[in-house]
């Protein structure tokens, strides 16, 4: 493993303190009985509360200034300052603790418990006075804390932000670190899904877990991860969904169950999709789609006011209002109304024409009802900005909705389309078993054409309904997308703490590349010491920098035996 040199001294700095007999990883709890925002929200109401106070967190700047040092810590609240005296650390003769442990062994990043007192400086900054002060752990790898200038014009400058999102994403703790608004995000997710719980638990309905390992996947459209069982020598499915198991307890006599489950699609990656989601799924008994749908809307307002205190949320340059009642289309409505086609009575082949006449993008695969969702998702569904019903889709798109009461060719069926996404989706279930084995049947034609989504026929869920199961309506919750939403992020990597991403790329060992560009094997040390990853980095350093640099690191790593570049052999490897 290279080391850069920060890393490299940081290390060497927690050997110090373990010579010196500090733990820089102690095993004792540290009590901790205040928070910095505790400390700035309530201060100057009760000073008194604040004379004998405990906190811990992370060093995030230092100034020293010779026998005092003020210095900012961070804790999972906000920041505070604290202010250190050398006599107050260390009364007696042994000033080790703040000469030589806080001055020169400590580091930004370092988390530090400290005690004291907390009083207000002459420049009005609440702050607090440390009288003791414990190493809790050393980092040892340097945090890319913002620098900030202010440039001629009196304007503050960033530097070294770490804003990069492949970054972020991958390094979530770093991000959580030197980026504290991103908590914000995750705890309005939080909030948004105790909102919804406590909606359904005062709703008197039941809250159950189901089976994440499935032997047969399905409730959904959508291509399984695979993976097998070695004592059972089986294949199990990652669940696509939960629904065929949440009405099999609609069979088993629960009349409203629910579950807030981690699902998984073996699909692509997008600032929309990730392979693993989160949705609430809710099946209620003897209630239909139409009665669903107002529940959604009172749900989500209630969600809105709980995380917004209104009805309205800023998403992207859109104001939202999830304020009932909300717009609804019929699918076929919504069509004409975006392209001024009417494909209600197509047949087939005729939607296929009339995609490719609208551009959209199709295959030999795609069946009615898949050639249908193309088209109202090319050209509606990036004009539903404000919260929208979708109603009465084709029965070919709904393998497991009832088919509309009134008109022939359609099912019982919503989605709720906003900011251009769909966020739920929901049926009138289909609880006819001859009905339902023949739309499996479908569906395992649609399969045999090449349609990786298509649904399987499940004997066990088709037998239980079999012992009959009540009308019922089902609803699914996109978590993430709504969180998206609700917390105004552009893409669902932000309000996942750990997406999936593509495998690091490990950089290439700068040392062949090194030797292949005729630099002497011996300086090569030096430059990997450097922090020097590549050539691309030589390219930007200044001539005359790079080699006091390593002349300055060979004298320190104490290479006699090795000489010095000359002036011309360090621009030789800046021009190549």
């Amino acid at each position: 493993m290279q080391l850069s040199e920060q890393e490299q001294r940081r290390r060497e700095e927690k050997n110090e303190l373990e010579r010196l007999g500090f733990n820089p990883y102690p095993s004792e709890s540290f009590e901790v009985n205040v928070t910095a925002k505790d400390i700035t929200d309530n201060y100057e109401k009760q000073k008194t509360d604040y004379k004998n106070i405990s906190i811990a967190g992370r060093l995030m700047s230092r100034r020293i200034m010779g026998s005092a040092s003020f210095a900012e810590l961070q804790d999972e609240s906000g920041k505070i300052q604290i202010y250190l005296r050398r006599d107050d650390l260390c009364p007696g003769e042994d000033k080790t603790l703040y000469n030589t442990v806080f001055k020169k062994l400590l580091d930004i990043g370092d988390i530090i418990g400290i005690k004291g007192f907390v009083f207000t400086t002459q420049t009005g900054e609440i702050s607090i006075h440390v009288k003791e002060l414990s190493v809790l752990t050393k980092s040892l790898r340097p945090l890319p804390v913002v620098k900030e200038t202010t440039d001629k014009d009196g304007n503050v400058v960033a530097h070294d932000a770490f804003t990069d999102p492949e970054l972020r994403y991958r390094q979530r703790y770093v991000d959580l670190i030197v980026n504290p608004h991103v908590k914000e995000t995750f705890k309005k997710r939080t909030a948004l899904v105790n909102s919804m719980r406590s909606f359904l638990n005062e709703k008197g309905y039941l809250e159950v877990e189901t089976p994440i390992l499935q032997p047969i996947y399905g409730g959904a459209a959508a291509k399984p991860f695979k993976t097998h069982h070695n004592k059972l020598d089986m294949t199990l499915y990652l669940r696509i969904a939960n629904e065929l198991y949440l009405k099999r307890l609609i069979v088993g006599g629960f009349d409203g169950v629910y579950e807030f489950s981690k699902d998984f699609r073996n699909e692509g990656m997008s600032r929309f999709h990730n392979p693993e989601f989160t949705q609430v799924e809710l099946y209620v008994a003897y209630k239909d789609y139409q009665w669903m749908m107002n529940l959604v809307e009172e749900m989500i307002e209630k969600v809105a006011i709980d995380l917004h205190g209104s009805t309205e949320v800023r998403v992207g340059a859109h104001v939202i209002n999830f304020q009932r009642p909300w717009q609804r289309f019929t699918m076929f409505e919504a069509i004409e109304h975006f392209t001024g086609i009417d494909i209600s009575g197509m047949s087939e082949g005729e939607i296929r024409e009339t995609a490719q006449k609208l551009s959209v993008p199709v295959d030999h695969t795609m069946g009615k009802g898949k050639l249908i969702d193309e088209i109202f998702g090319e050209k509606c569904e990036p004009h539903l900005v404000q919260p929208t019903f979708i109603t009465d889709y084709p029965v070919e798109m709904s393998p497991l909705a009832k088919k509309h009461r009134s008109v022939e060719g359609l099912a019982e069926r919503f989605e709720a389309i906003c900011n251009g996404k769909e966020i739920c989706n929901s049926f009138s279930e289909l609880n006819d078993p001859i009905d339902q084995r023949e739309r499996f049947q479908a569906q395992l034609e649609l399969g045999k054409r090449g349609d990786e989504e298509a649904m399987v026929l499940d004997e066990d869920f088709l037998r239980a309904i079999e012992y009959g199961m009540p009308p019922t309506a089902g609803l699914g919750v996109g978590i993430d997308r709504l969180a998206m939403i609700m917390t105004n992020s552009n893409s669902i990597q932000d309000v996942l703490f750990f997406p999936q991403m593509k495998p690091e790329t490990k950089p290439a060992d700068p040392s062949a590349i090194f030797t292949k560009a005729g630099i002497r094997e011996e300086l090569i040390p030096i430059l990997i010491k450097l922090g020097v990853t590549g050539l691309d980095d030589l390219k930007n350093m200044k001539i005359n920098k790079l080699f006091n640099d390593v002349c300055g690191m060979k004298k320190k790593m104490k290479l006699k035996d090795i000489k010095n570049p000359t002036l011309e052999e360090v621009q030789s490897w800046v021009e190549q």
